[in-house]
């Protein structure tokens, strides 16, 4: 699945190979040289993942990450650092700094793509394109169909992507604000009570199979994806 990855690095020409090989591998790939700019480019809109390089001009990619992991907003978008510093206590550090990965320079550009679908995997699988089974209902996003019990249900596009946000994310309750960044992207200001219109949407596509039993209402809080509705 494509994704939206900002890369933060100073050296021309290392920007290009990694931009070049992000989008052959079908991600939209936007681009800052320094901090500043990252910080300014992520104010207006939140990526999928962040790139960082950790020796940057002015304030460096360590201080980056713990600046954006501090940020309530911008706290749980998946960080990979990019560095020539080998040493362990380094790869510590950028760890520490709120890195989920840390790729060590010169990099094979395909084990840089294969690492950013492992974080991606582990910290927002529905930016994947990994298939999604809970009792009895699939869902694919590479295919964009879901199945209930094997029977082929129409869902529309909306409706697509708030289930799989919510299977992926299962057993949590998500208020309706969180829904919308989430799923309608940040930024986009839409009623909080739109998300209600389209959870009524997809429980009656999902009617038919009975898994709209699955999406549950927690009054007063949101609503909550379970395998094992009360």
């Amino acid at each position: 699945m494509a994704v939206n990855i900002l890369v933060v690095e100073d050296e021309p020409a290392i920007q290009e190979l990694i931009a070049v090989n992000l989008e052959h591998a079908g991600h939209h790939v936007i681009r800052a040289k320094d901090a500043e700019a990252a910080l300014g480019l992520v104010k207006s809109a939140l990526p999928d993942l962040l790139l960082i390089d950790w020796m940057l001009p002015g304030m460096s990619g360590a201080s980056l990450a713990k600046q954006l992991r501090q940020d309530e907003r911008t706290r749980q978008i998946p960080i990979i650092m990019l560095t020539a510093r080998a040493a362990e206590q380094d790869k510590v550090a950028g760890l520490e700094a709120g890195a989920d990965d840390y790729v060590t320079k010169p990099f094979s550009p395909k084990e840089l793509v294969a690492r950013i679908k492992a974080v991606l995997r582990r910290r927002a699988p529905q930016a994947t394109d990994d298939p999604v089974e809970v009792a009895g209902l699939r869902l694919d996003p590479g295919t964009r169909r879901v199945f209930g019990n094997r029977t082929t249900l129409e869902i529309g596009p909306t409706e697509f992507r708030l289930l799989h946000f919510l299977m992926t994310h299962p057993e949590r309750v998500h208020s309706r604000a969180q829904l919308l960044d989430k799923v309608w992207g940040d930024h986009v200001f839409i009623e909080e009570r739109t998300v209600d219109v389209h959870i009524r949407r997809l429980r009656k596509s999902l009617e038919g199979t009975s898994h709209d039993r699955l999406i549950e209402t927690v009054r007063g809080s949101g609503y909550r994806f379970s395998a094992n509705p009360a």
